[in-house]
């Protein structure tokens, strides 16, 4: 079966229907992860160079892929949804994950994350027309009612810098949801590859005033440490934001957003096993406090959910 896309008129093959949700299973474990990964190097790399160094690599990885393709060059107003995404998901969320991670185990820090999704359903209602109901108002309210279960048991030893960390991921939360929703039409128009290759770029040079302290790091560095940063560049970033986009011009944005309260669940056992650590009693109960929310969200907008169109 073939599709028409609606800007060129070409007729292209119908995407097979495994393939989205196939792509989003690689992308969950892989940034499960990243998580793992980033605890790991807080010792031999800041948050700054980390972020720099993997989206560095993940841009060259990624670009080896793209050039040879021949793609449409992005036009006016997509540039600056580019930039945007590069900004806010690649850079922002990048060093205030990695700062966060400093700070909060790695079961924690996802699990704060996964309260974007429902920042992800509030701003596809405003943004994208999705719907907006009291029950996604409820699942609002659940999910921070967790995150501050979480902060409350972060804080235990009377330590301020756990409470900056899960600020910190908040932070990080925010910024994937705002570029999810403004990542969500421009996939629909410009290749999935191309976007997340561009928009890596973008965080990459973003990122370079922590050049020079990177070199030094690298310098002092570990040759397996060197090799886990190649990793989070390559795994995590290039593969797995690659196949996010191609699952977000399949999916809706809030729909493809809910997907990921599998992470933590991933994380906390690669975080076990890896790094010999799991969060605090009360972050799992403010994890699945959080998660309650996030499927209370969820259910409101599932009959109204709508065909994306298949793409190029």
């Amino acid at each position: 079966m073939t599709t028409t896309d609606d800007d060129t008129g070409a007729t292209t093959p119908e995407t097979p229907a495994w393939l989205p949700p196939a792509a989003v299973g690689v992308t969950l474990v892989l940034w499960a992860s990243a998580f793992v990964a980033i605890r790991h190097l807080a010792d031999d790399f800041s948050a700054g160079p980390m972020a720099l160094g993997r989206l560095a690599i993940g841009a060259v990885a990624l670009g080896l892929l793209a050039a040879p393709r021949r793609m449409p060059r992005p036009q006016g107003r997509q540039w600056v949804s580019i930039v945007v995404i590069g900004v806010l998901w690649y850079a922002v969320y990048m060093v205030a994950l990695n700062e966060g991670e400093t700070r909060v185990d790695a079961g924690t820090a996802a699990l704060l994350i996964q309260v974007s999704p429902v920042l992800v359903a509030v701003l596809a209602a405003v943004f994208l027309a999705e719907p907006f109901t009291r029950q996604l108002a409820a699942g609002l309210a659940l999910a921070f009612g967790g995150v501050a279960v979480i902060a409350l048991g972060s804080g235990d030893d009377g330590g301020h810098s756990d409470v900056l960390g899960v600020v910190l991921c908040l932070v990080a939360a925010a910024a994937y949801a705002v570029s999810l929703v403004v990542q969500k039409p421009l996939v629909a128009r410009v290749p999935a590859l191309q976007v997340t290759w561009l928009a890596c770029s973008v965080g990459a040079v973003a990122c370079l005033p922590f050049a020079p302290r990177l070199v030094a790091e690298l310098g002092d560095a570990p040759t397996s440490s060197v090799l886990w940063l190649v990793y989070l560049g390559i795994f995590p970033t290039a593969i797995a934001f690659s196949t996010f986009a191609f699952a977000l011009r399949h999916m809706s944005a809030s729909n493809l957003g809910v997907t990921t309260y599998v992470v933590p669940v991933i994380t906390i056992a690669l975080s076990l096993l890896f790094l010999g650590e799991v969060p605090p009693p009360l972050a799992y109960a403010g994890g699945a406090l959080a998660l309650v929310g996030v499927a209370v969200a969820r259910r409101s907008s599932r009959p109204a959910r709508r065909q994306v169109r298949q793409p190029a």
